[in-house]
This record gives structure tokens, C-alpha cells and sequence, in this order.
């Protein structure tokens, strides 16, 4: 194997993004209580979010956590809280704009190793079409998204318009669950992360297929889902035998059962155990996972990339193919 290994999947927050309430209007912002040079707690008005430390958003610690665990390039994406869907589209225009902008900067003092994706305003599809254009022509190289809008889906004629602009313009789009469901029967255990991400993530991939999306979009649009596409490797079998027993209720906007869509999209490789590494290759196929980590949060995989270098049923080729060349495929680079 030659060549960096590819994370397709890390996140940032940038230090030194100004008040929002004060540059987008409105109230209950994230903010970030500084605790010491390195350590911080990002904060949802008086709610204590997560606490983060310095690889959040200092690039030399970032590259030397990629050198020890042999990452070249990382694709660095926005902590989902940022999104702002549930606000006024004009509002989260602005504040996409502070920190996509933010993001392009602090990527760039770590040259072509660290590879930023933006955000977009995804409530408003003109919008989020311009604000990517935007981002594209400054130097982004993709866009990350949340799996919903509200009640709207991955197939709500807006996201399948933005959708069809990125196959446009060539741009990839990585897919992450945000806004889980709560609840007294989440809220414990971390119940939210452990039960509901993986949830969210099943139901936007048979929103994509039994939606009608992957018959709608362009063949050439490069989407990736993360956590190795929640539950839905596990139960593609089950949509299949919904999709075909009971196509009156299941089948929706689809030309084909579920199996049929396989090859047209990837997922990360943050399953964390080999068993189920081998499920995510069996059924995805070994040319459409990628390695991702969740860095530098603490549900995700250090070293990255682990559990694929140490998977005793892949060859030397598949490990190639997960470690770098699906991810530059799906990046389009040479």
C-alpha cells in the first residue's frame, strides 16, 4: 500500500468566531467557554454540549495525532451543531458563511493535508446551491449535510434539488446524523448516540432509495454516510423482503428493491470491530468504504483507520482500496 490513508471523516471547531446572536440575530447560540489553552466547553446557550480539547482546533496537535496514527489527509467537516435548520434560512446563511470561512482559513495552515468540507443552509435550496458555489470557488472541496430538515428527509424535493446541483458541480457530499429523537428512554447511556445516530442513518439511506432519489439524481453524485451507514447494512435483507412481500406500503418512489442501489454511495468505516467491518464489505462492497475515525471525538476510532489495518480477511488490495483509494475516488482526486 502506497500513498496517505484518507479520513474522510473528523470534525472541527475553530476558535475565534465572533457572537452570533450579534452577526445573525436571534438568540440561544453555540458558544465556546474557554477553560484553559487547551481545554473548552462548547456550549448551546447555558447547556453545557461537550467538552472539547485542543485537537478541536489546533492544527499542530491535529497533524500530530495524524502522524501517530498514519493518517496523511483528513476531510474536516463541521460539528453538526452548527447546521442551524431549525432557524430562519437568512440566519443560517450568516452563520455558515463565519464559519466556513473560519474553517478555510484554519485548514489552510496545514497545506493539502487537511481538506475542508463547508456547511450549507439546507431549509433553502437557492441558498444552499449559492452558499456552496461559494464555497467551491474559495477552496472547499465538499459539503457535509444533516440527515433531516425538520420532518423533511434526504427525499424532500429541496435536499433531492441540492442534491442534483452537487452532482452538477462535482462536488461530494458526506452525510451525518444530527438532532437525534430524546426522550426519558434516550436521555440515559447516551442512548442518543448508542441507539438514535445509527437509527437516523437507516432511515435516510431507504429515504434516498424508496424515496426515489437514486433514480432521480445524477449516477455520477459521490455521497457518503456515515458510521458505516448505521443499521442499514445489517437489515438491507429486511427492506428487500419489505420492498417485494409488501411493495404496496414499501415501495414507494422506487424502481427497484433496496440491494439494487448498492454501488451508489460509500460509507465510513467507523463500525470498530472486524466482524463487522466484514458485514460493511460484504454488503457495500470493498470498493465503497472508506476509512473515517470521528476525530477527535471520543466515540470515535484511534488509531484511525484501525480496525481495517488489522482485518485479517482483507487482502492487501481491499486494504488499499478502503485506505485510500475509494476515499480519493470519492473526493475526485487522481
Amino acid at each position: 500500500m502506497s500513498g496517505p490513508v484518507h479520513d474522510v471523516h473528523t470534525h472541527v471547531v475553530p476558535k475565534g468566531w465572533p457572537d452570533l446572536s450579534a452577526v445573525c440575530g436571534g438568540t440561544g447560540w453555540p458558544w465556546l467557554r474557554v477553560d484553559s489553552e487547551r481545554a473548552a466547553m462548547l456550549m448551546v446557550g447555558d447547556h453545557e454540549w461537550r467538552p472539547l480539547g485542543a485537537a478541536s482546533w489546533d492544527v499542530h496537535t491535529r497533524l500530530s495525532d495524524m502522524d501517530a496514527d498514519g493518517v496523511g489527509v483528513q476531510v474536516v467537516s463541521p460539528t453538526p451543531v452548527f447546521f442551524s435548520y431549525d432557524r430562519p434560512a437568512d440566519q443560517a446563511v450568516k452563520v455558515a458563511r463565519v464559519f466556513n470561512d473560519l474553517v478555510l482559513e484554519w485548514a489552510a495552515a496545514g497545506g493539502d493535508r487537511l481538506v475542508p468540507f463547508c456547511q450549507v443552509p439546507l431549509q433553502d435550496p437557492d441558498a444552499a446551491c449559492a452558499e456552496l458555489d461559494r464555497c467551491l470557488a474559495a477552496g472547499h472541496a465538499g459539503v457535509e449535510i444533516g440527515n433531516h430538515v425538520g420532518d423533511r428527509d434526504l427525499d424532500d424535493p429541496g435536499v433531492v434539488e441540492f442534491l442534483r446541483h452537487c452532482a452538477d458541480v462535482g462536488a461530494p457530499v458526506f452525510v451525518h446524523p444530527w438532532d437525534m429523537p430524546d426522550g426519558p428512554r434516550l436521555d440515559r447511556w447516551m442512548a442518543r448516540w448508542l441507539t438514535g445516530m445509527p437509527a437516523e442513518t437507516h432511515l435516510s439511506l431507504l429515504a434516498m432509495i424508496l424515496g426515489g432519489v437514486f433514480d432521480a439524481v445524477p449516477r455520477d453524485l459521490r455521497i457518503c454516510f456515515a458510521h458505516g451507514g448505521g443499521s442499514f447494512p445489517y437489515w438491507l435483507g429486511r427492506a428487500d423482503n419489505a420492498w417485494h412481500r409488501r411493495g404496496d406500503l414499501v415501495r414507494g418512489r422506487s424502481a427497484h428493491p433496496p440491494s439494487h442501489y448498492i454501488g451508489r454511495f460509500y460509507v465510513d468505516s467507523v463500525v470498530f470491530e472486524e466482524p463487522a467491518l466484514r458485514l460493511l464489505v460484504d454488503v457495500v462492497g470493498e470498493d465503497r468504504v472508506v476509512v473515517g475515525s470521528d476525530y477527535p471525538y471520543p466515540l470515535g476510532e484511534r488509531p484511525a483507520g484501525r480496525v481495517v489495518r488489522e482485518a485479517g480477511f482483507l487482502t492487501e488490495e481491499q486494504r488499499a482500496k478502503i485506505m485510500i483509494a475509494n476515499a480519493a475516488r470519492f473526493l475526485g482526486r487522481p
